[in-house]
């Protein structure tokens, strides 16, 4: 038995078993982000001391060409790209994951304490020297994973609620921050200055050693995160409205934090805190696609534009590289006003 139902804005379908519905203009807007990633993507690519064309990064990349522009794509400007484009995709993930259980557009994971919990433990390895051993990533990891388990412990009452998530998270980066500005007054010069470098958020000097634990992470946690999804949309109309609808709400908020946060760990651990990104790319996403939650798909893509073009706009400004973090706050900083602005119009700003 087939069916086929067109809408406006929805194509519904089932053959046989099969079922799914589909969103036209989510559709493209997903593949026009796809095509952009990709050409900021190799555009990247061709900024450094040996200028380079976008055909010569292509033949770099698929192995066409003479063997000096290979090495240079593969070895020297892959990494840094690769880890751009995956940060950005994980900080668009989670921000649309967060935003979306705490029902709230300012709810991205850098003003929740995730990232900031990340950033003091790679800042105490550095300060005290217990990083070598462990590396980064994983002091990235352990701290952002460590920072969601408090605020959701500290949240519960009964269960949890987005409202009490957002204010216990608030707390918790407020403490976080604190707690990293004591680490550096602490910290040797040598020490603070290369805690401060990675604190800004910088793709410079990345190697496949940064590329490689994330895009794993990705592996893992993106397709969980697709998986529990499908009761994303029920979480947003209130935790009474998806219980009467037959979702797990705790275990599916619990899932969903975990899952984002260890997306944000590993970001944060490869490329540094880079701000501003969950918070923005979920509600350009969002918007772009028309919908009343943001996009886990879109939201992505749309971080991986936000980085990579910011990175781009950061090495082409000044000769001097600037840290990619510096632009995505420029950039950010306007945006989080209007919603601030946005919310308090319509009464959701507290």
């Amino acid at each position: 038995m087939s069916l086929l139902q067109v809408r406006r804005d929805r194509v519904t379908f089932r053959v046989g078993a099969v079922s799914g519905r589909v969103r036209p203009r989510l559709l493209l807007v997903s593949v026009v982000l796809a095509v952009l990633v990709f050409a900021l993507f190799c555009v990247g690519m061709t900024i450094g001391d040996v200028p380079m064309t976008v055909s010569d990064v292509l033949s770099g990349l698929f192995g066409g060409g003479d063997s000096g522009n290979a090495y240079i794509v593969q070895e020297l400007r892959l990494p840094r790209a690769l880890t751009g484009l995956l940060a950005g995709f994980a900080f668009g993930a989670s921000g649309a994951v967060f935003q979306t259980i705490t029902r709230n557009p300012l709810a991205g994971p850098d003003m929740i304490g995730i990232n900031a919990g990340a950033a003091t433990a790679v800042v105490a390895g550095i300060a005290f020297g217990f990083g070598g051993g462990l590396g980064t990533t994983t002091l990235g990891l352990l701290g952002g994973l460590f920072t969601a388990l408090l605020v959701y412990a500290l949240a519960w009452r009964r269960g949890t609620t987005g409202y009490r998530i957002l204010l216990v998270g608030i707390g918790i980066f407020a403490m976080c921050t604190s707690l990293t500005d004591y680490l550096l007054s602490k910290a040797q010069i040598t020490e603070a200055q290369a805690s401060i470098g990675w604190l800004v958020g910088n793709l410079a000097n990345r190697g496949w050693e940064h590329v490689v634990p994330l895009s794993c992470a990705l592996v893992v946690l993106f397709p969980l995160v697709l998986a529990l999804a499908r009761w994303m949309g029920t979480l947003s109309l209130g935790d009474d409205v998806a219980a009467g609808l037959g979702t797990p709400v705790q275990p599916v908020r619990l899932g969903l934090l975990l899952a984002g946060a260890g997306m944000v760990a590993f970001a944060t651990a490869s490329a540094g805190p880079i701000s501003f990104v969950a918070l923005t790319a979920p509600q350009v996403a969002q918007r772009l696609a028309r919908l009343s939650t943001p996009p886990i798909t879109a939201s992505a893509l749309t971080g991986a534009v936000v980085v990579l073009g910011s990175d781009l706009i950061a090495r082409s400004l000044t000769a001097s590289a600037l840290p990619v973090g510096i632009v995505t706050g420029v950039l950010g900083a306007p945006l989080l006003l209007w919603l601030l602005a946005r919310a308090n119009r319509s009464g959701s700003g507290g």
